[in-house]
């Protein structure tokens, strides 16, 4: 016979979290996917920025190669807090969270010249992709396979997009 599923306190309580990982490995995990949050965040902005501001020869190729990054930054934000959510803590939304938690610096005041914003492309997201890779411990450890997923996919965006914006500096 199934157990009878009860509020643990008063009418609007929230029921207490038990999905098979404990509160400190999910507050672990959550914290991770924090950064990697932040890092995603400002690397989607950096993109963007660059689309609006890249001029030169192969303004076109890197205005039109931008906007799909950006996009999928963009798509993958949404995925990274909403398992943040899950895991039971509040996703992390304003400039100033993002700042102190991201591993990326904030984009050029002045826009550099379109191989130099290829170039800080490049090591933003190595930079998502270290972090991605940062929490993989704790979400083995844990036994978090969504997370995991999560990640794996990540790392493969971010590893394949460096690799295709290094092509473009080798001469």
């Amino acid at each position: 016979m199934a157990k009878s599923l009860k509020p643990t306190a008063g009418k609007h309580a929230a029921a207490e979290i038990n999905i098979g990982i404990g509160k400190k490995d999910r507050g672990a995990i959550a914290d991770g996917l924090s950064h990697l949050l932040a890092d995603t965040y400002t690397l989607y902005l950096t993109t963007h920025n660059f689309h609006w501001n890249v001029t030169g020869p192969m303004f076109n190729t890197l205005h039109l190669m931008f906007m799909g990054q950006y996009t999928e930054l963009w798509n993958a934000v949404d995925p990274i807090a909403e398992r943040i959510r899950s895991l039971g803590y509040p996703a992390p939304g304003s400039y100033a969270q993002f700042g102190a938690l991201a591993s990326i610096g904030d984009v050029p005041a002045q826009p550099p010249k379109a191989f130099d914003m290829v170039r800080i492309l490049v090591q933003g997201h190595e930079a998502v992709a270290r972090t991605a890779r940062g929490i993989f411990p704790l979400a083995d450890k844990a036994g978090d396979e969504p997370t995991a997923d999560l990640l794996t996919q990540r790392l493969t965006v971010h590893e394949q997009t460096a690799w295709m914006l290094r092509s473009l500096l080798e001469e």
